[in-house]
């Protein structure tokens, strides 16, 4: 019987098919952060038809991690695929659905926050503590790939919040808005983030106190003044 090739695993799996799998991961999630750059900075404006083989040469990738990346786009609402016309980008929120964004999210936060208040353990106390700590400062540059994490710190708080607050339902019903990701995408600046900052603060100090009506009050005014500065930022852009 001929002997195993050293290269070759008991089960019959070559190495190279084994390291295969991690690495097309790897470029897959680089892609889709690169798309997800440039449109979020305007590079691919609003609209823009996104063809998948100019993309591919632009980012010099082979199309199929490039298709990959536009479904997870598409998923997120940053990219829709129209028949026979392949993919282009959503266009950016205009003011009247950013009231009506920030008045479902006061209807599923608010009352959220004082749920959450009135049946916080310990352990999730201390969860609240961490994520809070996790971003220590707004970032000052406007590019995406600047201010990215604290963006997922944003979403991520409020989405601990309604788990705390124990309602499944709402908390699906908040990852599928993707809120954070398109009130984002419209503009970003350091004081935009640092107002944010202080107001976590106070809303983590309400929940941490375990008080359902300060709790309540405190996502109440964060979200009324996250919708007055995205406002007053679109308004001014326009």
């Amino acid at each position: 019987m001929m002997a195993r090739s050293s290269m070759e695993y008991s089960d019959g799996m070559a190495k190279a098919d084994i390291l295969q799998a991690p690495r097309r991961e790897i470029l897959s999630d680089n892609v889709y952060l690169q798309l997800k750059s440039l449109i979020m900075n305007g590079q691919v404006r609003p609209g823009e038809r996104m063809n998948i083989e100019d993309l591919s040469r632009r980012l010099d990738v082979s199309p199929t991690p490039v298709r990959e990346a536009l479904a997870r786009l598409e998923s997120e609402e940053l990219a829709i695929k129209l028949p026979l016309r392949g993919y282009t980008t959503t266009n950016l929120l205009d003011a009247g659905q950013i009231v009506d964004l920030y008045d479902l999210r006061l209807l599923l936060e608010v009352p959220s926050a004082g749920r959450a208040a009135g049946r916080l353990t310990d352990a999730q106390a201390n969860l609240l503590k961490e994520e809070l700590s996790s971003v220590s400062e707004a970032p000052e540059e406007t590019q995406y790939e600047s201010y990215r994490a604290f963006v997922d710190h944003d979403a991520r708080l409020h989405q601990l919040i309604l788990t705390i607050a124990g309602n499944e339902m709402v908390t699906r019903a908040f990852i599928r808005l993707h809120g954070h990701l398109h009130l984002y995408r419209l503009a970003y600046d350091g004081r935009f983030g640092e107002h944010s900052l202080t107001e976590h603060e106070h809303l983590v100090e309400a929940l941490l106190s375990r008080d359902p009506v300060a709790a309540e009050d405190a996502m109440r005014t964060h979200l009324t003044r996250a919708r007055d500065r995205v406002l007053a930022g679109f308004e001014k852009q326009e």
